[in-house]
């Protein structure tokens, strides 16, 4: 019906517009972002970490933008690298040698044993949509 055509058009046009709106905030919190490091006249490795976060997020958008599909990997690459930075920062910056470094480093862990399983079974188990 022309209703639900309409209301598919909508949808579409929301979509398209939360993803700009989505890649253009990545964009410009990283390039701010960078600024910084140049006005603090270098970088950390919390600093080239929230970099890389912010390049697997845009890569998820434009993944997103070309398949519209989720790519749960890259939600799973950002947490590794938002845990990494924080690890980062208890041991260089606030120089903490105590068991919150343990449960970081096995949330990396579990992180990367469900990223294994993921690419595991997409691979083993293919959906009927993959093989269309």
């Amino acid at each position: 019906t022309t209703g639900e055509a309409f209301g598919n058009i909508l949808v579409d046009v929301f979509h398209l517009t939360a993803l700009f709106a989505i890649g253009g905030t990545i964009v410009w919190a990283a390039v701010f972002e960078f600024i910084a490091m140049v006005d603090n006249g270098g970088a950390t490795i919390q600093d080239i970490l929230l970099l890389f976060i912010y390049l697997e997020l845009g890569a998820m958008v434009g993944i997103y933008f070309k398949t519209t599909h989720m790519p749960m990997r890259f939600l799973i690459y950002v947490a590794m690298t938002a845990l990494t930075r924080l690890l980062f920062g208890f041991i260089s910056v606030e120089h903490y040698t105590d068991f919150r470094i343990l449960i970081i480093a096995g949330a990396i862990l579990l992180l990367s044993i469900a990223l294994l399983a993921i690419r595991y079974g997409s691979h083993r188990f293919t959906s009927d949509d993959a093989s269309k």
